[in-house]
């Protein structure tokens, strides 16, 4: 018995390789935006009474799964849509963008100031 099915195509492969490389590339760049951000929260601030580690335990997972499927899911919308690569690289690129920007506008741990700081006295 014979099947008429083809394999996935020559293309496939580096469909997959794309959009794996975008999702560490997406999960790198939000760890890099998420570091500044939260080294207050983590270090605590003057004797480290603002310490907090849900940042590491809650915010850090969450931003990295984020920073991964979100390029992801648009690279492969894109790609299944338009089956063309560059266009969704573009389309991927764009969403992570939007991301960060969303990330760094609504994610804001404690800064400084220090609630118990009262500066020079």
């Amino acid at each position: 018995m014979t099947t008429n099915s083809t394999g996935p195509g020559p293309e496939a492969g580096r469909t997959t390789l794309g959009g794996r490389l975008l999702a560490g590339l997406g999960a790198a760049i939000a760890l890099l935006v998420w570091a500044p951000r939260a080294a207050f929260s983590i270090d605590g601030g003057f004797e480290g009474h603002a310490r907090d580690l849900s940042v590491v335990f809650v915010d850090l997972p969450l931003i990295l799964l984020g920073g991964a499927l979100i390029p992801l899911s648009a690279w492969t919308l894109t790609v299944r849509w338009t089956r063309r690569p560059w266009v969704a690289a573009l389309a991927a690129v764009a969403a992570l963008a939007l991301g960060t920007w969303g990330l760094t506008t609504w994610w804001t741990p404690r800064q400084l100031p220090d609630p118990g700081y009262r500066g020079n006295l």
